[in-house]
């Protein structure tokens, strides 16, 4: 079983490698059919398509562990990155693996890599928070939580959440730099760093669309830069 990372924007972002695999394999198993479908379509690739999500996993990694083991070749994509990194993934490959069968990285596309190696926050060491609760509770909870852990911080979030998210990080980190990558490897890709509360107040002023990654920046214990102490909003 491969597990191939697809583009999460721009679709020139495929591998050789992936393509290669995506145009041998057996079957391969997408997150949504229909997005994959396209982009399937615009490599000229024509393979079956089975549906591989959160809601029918355990019954498709059943299906999937019986297609290895008549020798087929499956192929792991999801909308967009790199398959079991806050999307569909784990659970197959942890059953696949149980089963005796290998399994393959095909590497490429991922938002967390992309948005952390253009912050300008430090990649010595990060944490990788992904996706949090949708419940305000909860939320907190795990944002309270990492907060001494050392690093960037990196989650993910959807447009419509992001000035929630903003005024959690608000509460809880409100003197850290916080950079908000969108739109990441598309036509309007944008990152804009300031306090949460200063992205928050330009949120406001124009609503950012788009899929978010966000970095919060390490706990300095006072070795803040002065550029983000003034608190204001930059972009680059």
């Amino acid at each position: 079983m491969y597990l191939v990372a697809t583009p999460i924007g721009n679709l020139e972002d495929m591998t050789l490698r992936a393509l290669r695999v995506l145009r041998e394999c057996d079957v391969v198993a997408a997150e949504d059919t229909r997005r994959s479908g396209q982009l399937l379509r615009h490599y000229e690739i024509v393979k079956p398509l089975i549906s591989y999500h959160r809601f029918n996993e355990a019954r498709r990694s059943e299906e999937i562990l019986l297609r290895l083991a008549r020798g087929e070749t499956v192929a792991l994509v999801t909308d967009a990155g790199s398959p079991g990194i806050s999307d569909p993934g784990e659970r197959v490959v942890q059953a696949a693996r149980a089963g005796g069968h290998r399994v393959e990285s095909v590497p490429g596309p991922c938002a967390l890599v992309a948005a952390l190696s253009i912050s300008g926050l430090s990649s010595a060491e990060f944490h990788f928070v992904g996706f949090l609760p949708h419940k305000s509770g909860a939320r907190r909870r795990v944002l309270e939580a990492v907060r001494f852990v050392p690093g960037t911080l990196v989650l993910y979030e959807s447009p419509h959440r992001i000035d929630r998210l903003l005024e959690e990080l608000e509460g809880v980190y409100p003197e850290r730099e916080v950079v908000l990558a969108r739109e990441l490897t598309k036509r309007f890709e944008e990152v804009v760093r300031g306090t949460a509360a200063a992205l928050r107040s330009a949120h406001r002023e124009r609503a950012w669309k788009g899929e978010f990654v966000v970095l919060v920046g390490a706990d300095a214990r006072g070795r803040r830069t002065e550029e983000s102490a003034a608190a204001g909003v930059s972009r680059g």
